[in-house]
């Protein structure tokens, strides 16, 4: 069976029925949902602009299946050797896919257990987009055995967004499609590609990488899934449309009734899809044009589209900023009107690893003049080789932009990589200039030492010191945890060479060392050095200790001899008297 969706289609009679099927779910059963003055179903609460971008949502806002799960769902699953009933078999998910959505869920719960991701709704958005990569055909490591493609989203009956990524994903260098069970398009998966299986690879047809990315993007915004709101919003950012949420919300309602685990490569197909009521042809080419309404001709010109760019690149990493071209007698949208981004006045980057960094991102965006536009959304990315992240935990944010054309990323939280970063910042949706603000990540460091404890440190030649010595460190009076340090016995105050000889260190064989590095303090600033010992020297020592930062602490060791107790003289025997006392 071939790879792309458009191979698996049904009449466009079955999909109009499952599309009024749907939209009575939405307006009579559906949670958080409600109608405006104009009869249009709308969620309670903030959501995804309606005129947002595609190229911000997971799929593009791609087609998706629109069969509607069983009414009963099996509870508990059929035992073998019994006959399974449909509703069994739409039920069933495939082993690999299953265990992927789980996985996926339990790394979520440890990393953000504040979103409460539940396993049923990957498998709810696995089911919509691909039937459960499509019915289970993976591999054992859960690649699929063919590739997954949405429609080319060219602007012909689908979204318009030229290539992103040179085909490498999608096959496609004129446009982009959704790739994979979890459908994600190429410029989102850059960003949010996970590595689901540990096999040092970010797959976007791999089911355990999508599985863990569609995760991580569902709970990106400090969503709170256990919330109706919070979920409704989610699902609408991985695909803007009412009736994919009320789609996506009846499969989370029928895997939460009872599901169960079928051999892989025997689940149930799906056949109809949200574009086959339109009669769109899921894969156009260039010599098939494909129109929601009527085939384009002379009489119906197509759609103009933003020209792919050269490169590949992401939206808004280069590329011409002259206004993009919108169809007579439409108002263009703020985003269309964006020439340039403009440093919002963003103050020097810099942080101490595993801090925050105090300073935030600015951008503008602003017309060709130099007009401030708002309600734009303006997305930063961090790349480079590091480890830092934005508040939210991730390495991706996207933030509107307010009145003045003003958008503030999240703040930037180092990790442990020390040196400097990239953090970029891009109009979803444009093929204008990027921006590029460096960030500098330091070592981290004390400003002081001291000593836990003020008792001497003694010893006698050719023993060990009864005392260890521990220190504590601090940065500007808070504690300096994991901060590097070395201890060294010097040979005096104003000269800081390792003495050779007084007391020592051992190393794993035994052997004396005068000089330790490589410690670190732990979580509450404390570093405890190993037992001294000393050799036959007696006399005054010093052990200093230093930290990245320059802190530093000289101690004293005293190496003696035992004093010992003077023996008593014996005394003079007394004479005896020649005659006895009186």
């Amino acid at each position: 069976m071939a790879a792309e969706f458009g191979r698996l289609r049904k009449g466009a009679v079955n999909t109009t029925v499952a599309a009024v099927v749907v939209a009575a779910l939405a307006a009579s059963q559906a949670p958080g949902v409600t109608t405006d003055g104009a009869g249009r179903k709308v969620t309670t609460g903030t959501q995804p602009s309606p005129d947002a971008p595609a190229a911000d949502s997971a799929t593009g806002n791609s087609p998706y299946y629109t069969d509607l799960p069983p009414l009963k769902s099996p509870n508990p699953a059929p035992s073998a050797g019994t006959t399974v009933t449909p509703a069994a078999g739409e039920a069933g998910i495939p082993a690999t896919v299953l265990d992927a959505y789980k996985k996926a869920a339990a790394s979520l719960r440890a990393s953000k257990p504040g979103c409460n991701l539940p396993w049923e709704l990957l498998a709810a958005i696995g089911k919509v987009e691909s039937g459960q990569a499509r019915g289970g055909r993976v591999d054992a490591n859960g690649t699929t055995l063919s590739k997954i493609l949405g429609p080319q989203l060219n602007g012909v009956g689908f979204a318009n967004i030229s290539d992103t990524d040179d085909g490498a994903y999608d096959g496609d260098s004129r446009y982009d499609r959704a790739v994979g069970p979890m459908q994600f398009i190429p410029s989102t998966w850059a960003w949010a590609g996970r590595d689901g299986n540990g096999d040092g690879r970010k797959d976007p047809n791999n089911v355990y990488d999508a599985a863990l990315a569609a995760g991580h993007y569902l709970c990106r915004f400090g969503w709170n899934l256990a919330e109706p709101g919070d979920l409704d919003r989610a699902i609408l950012s991985y695909n803007n449309s009412q009736d994919y949420l009320q789609l996506v919300r009846r499969w989370l309602d029928y895997y939460r009734k009872g599901t169960h685990e079928i051999p892989d490569g025997t689940g149930t197909l799906p056949t109809d899809r949200s574009d086959d009521a339109v009669g769109a042809n899921p894969t156009p080419s260039p010599t098939q044009p494909a129109s929601p309404s009527a085939p384009a001709g002379p009489s119906s010109p197509a759609k103009p589209t933003t020209p792919a760019k050269p490169g590949g690149s992401e939206p808004g990493d280069g590329g011409s900023g002259s206004p993009k071209p919108t169809p007579p007698g439409t108002t263009p949208t703020p985003t269309d009107t964006v020439d340039h981004l403009e440093d919002a006045g963003t103050a020097k980057l810099t942080a101490m690893a595993g801090g925050t960094f105090t300073e935030r991102i600015s951008a503008r965006a602003e017309t060709e003049s130099g007009k401030a536009v708002a309600k734009v959304r303006v997305r930063f990315t961090i790349t480079g080789d590091t480890d830092a992240t934005f508040s939210t935990g991730e390495k991706y944010a996207a933030v509107l932009t307010d009145s003045t054309g003003k958008a503030v990323a999240p703040a930037l939280r180092a990790g442990e990589d020390t040196g400097e970063f990239t953090v970029r910042a891009t109009v979803g949706g444009r093929t204008v200039a990027g921006l590029d603000y460096t960030a500098t990540v330091t070592e981290r460091a004390a400003d002081t030492l001291v000593r836990t404890t003020d008792a001497a440190l003694t010893c006698v030649p050719g023993g060990e010191f009864a005392e260890r010595v521990e220190v504590k460190a601090t940065y500007k009076g808070a504690v300096a945890d994991k901060v590097a340090a070395t201890a060294t016995l010097i040979t005096a105050a104003d000269d800081p060479a390792e003495n050779d000889k007084g007391p020592y260190f051992k190393d794993a064989d035994g052997k004396p060392v005068r000089t330790l590095t490589g410690l670190k303090t732990d979580d509450k600033g404390l570093l405890e050095l190993p037992k001294l010992y000393a050799d036959d020297t007696t006399g005054t020592f010093l052990l200093r200790i230093a930290t990245a930062g320059g802190a530093t602490l000289t101690v004293e060791l005293k190496v003696a001899a035992a004093e010992t107790s003077p023996e008593p003289t014996p005394s003079e025997e007394p004479e005896e008297s020649a005659s006895p006392s009186a």
